[in-house]
């Protein structure tokens, strides 16, 4: 709402800098004025620079306005030679194109007073010669949002005269997300800006309870410094994921590995030593063990696991070998301190520990739950986000659907090319699944996924393409500028030609979210609010004195125990 005696709709020839050349559906062309020496104009104080990308510009339709966002800005003899015309054009003339986007309408609503209604979508053509206007900064806020309803400031549009940029947050959570990122480009410094942005909700709209549910997979230890919430790691034990909340798969991977050949007899072993198994630790606990399945997360002792492959063990010594395998793997497993946080045995009381390991993940507590898995070895790393994000997922499940109304949760996946990988990668079978499903069921059970990746190229396809918004920071390496094209709308693919050029936390914000195709600069946020993502500085680094032997000693005792 405007308060203004000069009727809004009206044009303003300030602002006035070319007229249309061609109309092709909802995308214009239109030839700047001869007389603009600058790319450039002053209104009310304010600059306005005219081409850059993701400016909007606007089409008077009587009291109707048309509002196109700026996507290219090229001289007319090339524009000409393109379309096979006769190169007439002088030196300096130069075309603007545009796409139709939304339209607007202003209406009055007191004596001096005027409100803007503006919608997406097109139902009225400009036509050739028209002409065409920058967009007035007080008109900017009601196109790209006002902040107000459910939205989250991402940070400002470039272009716009610094307008703020908002996000629709149930559109960027409810309906997945990628953040997608060159290294070095602001990528870790982005995902820490959303989830400020969303904690920072409650002071800004003034709710009294305020309670995010963010799960955030940090591979790199990265975001333990940017919140004071609740940080899970096997570095101090404050991260447990027992053997017993496995899968019946996933337990298959652990025990006997994708990358071998999982013969049937073997799997037939495990599955039923470990319904014994699940059927014991039932009946300690008070459960009907009649109901349990293979896959019921119910807690068992590998005791008990051993003592059913050992029973099972045939006589003849030919075929003892797969029943020994196991039996070996499972000794392995159990020694290597890496994975205390793993196999640990359970006590066989009859307390049920299923709410303790499911409250670190899910209950209360300070948000975000930073699950730091730097220091869970590789081979395990995909069952280990697998468990998590498939917990996550069969919890949603068996909720009723009032439950899941007042629970959504957001999962971050980190670095998603290593948990979700296109390759097939045999230890990431069982994170790909549990993943992959969350992204095509996800929605409608109440959990949003935001990925995150300096390879989108590297990322499994069919999670990447279930994301309907995307912020997209620079992009150097031409075959992931390429997959991100694929995977933009067609209208929208264009916009990959400006990611290589994009500056540090500058980044194209396009999708549902999204009011319209942006191009933004990240919101600042403070020094102790920032992942620890930073790069060396080598030259304030080589000014200290070397190592000495007793540090040495104690960085390489931190390596010996697993813990920093």
């Amino acid at each position: 709402m405007i308060s203004d005696k000069r009727i809004p709709y009206e044009p303003v020839e300030n602002l006035s800098i070319g007229h249309i050349i061609e109309v092709d559906g909802t995308h214009i062309v239109a030839e700047l004025h001869p007389a603009l020496s600058e790319l450039s104009r002053v209104y009310a104080g304010e600059i306005y620079p005219i081409g850059q990308f993701g400016s909007i510009l606007k089409i008077h339709f009587g009291r109707r306005l048309l509002y196109a966002f700026v996507g290219r800005l090229r001289m007319k003899a090339e524009f000409q030679a393109e379309r096979g015309l006769p190169t007439t054009a002088s030196t300096d003339e130069r075309v603007i194109e545009a796409d139709l986007f939304g339209e607007g309408e202003w209406k009055k609503i007191g004596e001096d007073t005027w409100d803007l209604h503006f919608e997406r979508g097109i139902s009225t053509f400009p036509l050739p010669t028209q002409t065409i206007y920058l967009t007035p900064k007080n008109e900017l806020r009601y196109i790209y949002g006002q902040g107000k309803g459910s939205i989250i400031q991402l940070g400002n549009h470039v272009g716009s005269v610094n307008t703020p940029c908002f996000a629709d947050m149930n559109e960027l959570l409810g309906k997945h997300t990628a953040i997608l990122g060159s290294t070095g480009s602001g990528k870790s410094g982005t995902v820490a800006a959303v989830l400020h942005s969303i904690l920072d909700k409650r002071s800004q709209s003034g709710f009294e309870k305020w309670n995010p549910r963010i799960i955030v997979l940090d591979p790199h230890n990265e975001y333990s410094t940017a919140f004071s919430g609740t940080n899970l790691s096997t570095d101090n034990g404050t991260l447990r994921l027992p053997y017993w909340l496995l899968s019946f798969q996933e337990t298959i991977a652990l025990l006997i590995g994708k990358t071998e050949f999982a013969a049937t007899s073997q799997t037939n072993i495990i599955k039923q030593a470990l319904l014994t198994a699940r059927k014991e630790g039932a009946s300690i606990l008070g459960l009907d063990d009649s109901k349990i399945t293979v896959d019921s997360p119910i807690p068992y002792k590998l005791a008990s696991l051993r003592v059913s492959i050992e029973t099972d063990r045939p006589p003849q010594a030919s075929k003892q070998d797969s029943h020994n395998s196991i039996l070996q793997k499972l000794e392995v497993l159990q020694g290597d301190a890496r994975l205390n946080f793993l196999m640990t045995e359970w006590d066989g009381t009859d307390i049920d520990p299923i709410s303790a390991v499911f409250s670190q993940i899910l209950g209360s507590g300070n948000q975000p739950r930073i699950i730091d898995l730097s220091g869970v070895p590789n081979e395990v790393a995909g069952i280990a986000s697998s468990v998590i994000a498939r917990t996550i997922f069969s919890m949603k499940v068996w909720q009723t659907s009032e439950e899941r109304e007042m629970d959504p949760v957001l999962l971050v996946c980190e670095e998603a090319h290593r948990y979700v990988p296109n390759r097939g990668e045999a230890q990431y079978e069982a994170a790909q699944e549990a993943i992959r499903r969350i992204a095509k069921e996800g929605r409608k059970y109440g959990i949003g996924l935001l990925l995150v990746s300096q390879r989108p190229s590297e990322v499994e396809a069919t999670v990447l393409s279930q994301c309907n918004s995307w912020i997209v920071l620079r992009i150097t390496n031409d075959a992931d500028r390429e997959h991100v094209k694929s995977i933009l709308p067609d209208s929208l693919s264009g916009l990959t030609k400006l990611l290589s050029g994009l500056k540090r936390q500058e980044a194209i914000f396009v999708g549902q979210a999204a009011i319209i195709p942006s191009r933004i600069m990240i919101r600042k946020l403070e020094t102790n609010q920032l992942p620890q993502s930073h790069d060396i500085d080598y030259e304030k680094g080589w000014k200290n004195d070397f190592l000495t032997e007793e540090q040495i000693t104690i960085v390489c005792n931190r390596w010996r125990y697993q813990q920093k």
